[in-house]
């Protein structure tokens, strides 16, 4: 059993899928127009790193009070990637299908996040 308790954020199911996630946002925006690389192609991928980061963050905190805080910090950076991927769609730099793929991992990770708030609670 002690071989299976969480010694790192790296061990968090909720880290190991953000992370995954935020690489495949890198990957996608390698694509993105010239023009974006300021704008919406900066902050989607500002926003994604913001998620693992603060999951990480909120993972060697002390307090429960700021294991929670940090957690729904990373929940909000995952609302503002949504946000920037109906973007993406919509102004069609990226297709349906990845949308689809991405927005269903987000929710997943959101899924993962809100877990280990309740688990604290």
């Amino acid at each position: 059993m002690s071989e299976n308790k969480i010694k790192s954020f790296t061990d968090l199911i909720a880290w190991q899928k953000a992370h995954t996630f935020v690489l495949s946002i890198y990957k996608i925006t390698v694509n993105f127009p010239k023009e974006e690389i300021y704008g919406l192609t900066s902050q989607i991928k500002r926003s994604a790193l913001s998620i693992s980061a603060n999951i990480a963050e909120g993972f060697s905190r002390r307090t429960n009070k700021d294991k929670i805080q940090f957690y729904h910090v990373a929940l909000g950076s995952l609302t503002e990637v949504q946000n920037y991927l109906v973007v993406a769609k919509d102004i069609k730099v990226i297709n349906n299908e990845s949308f689809q793929d991405l927005a269903q991992y987000t929710i997943e990770i959101s899924k993962l996040v809100n877990g280990l708030i309740r688990s604290i609670k």
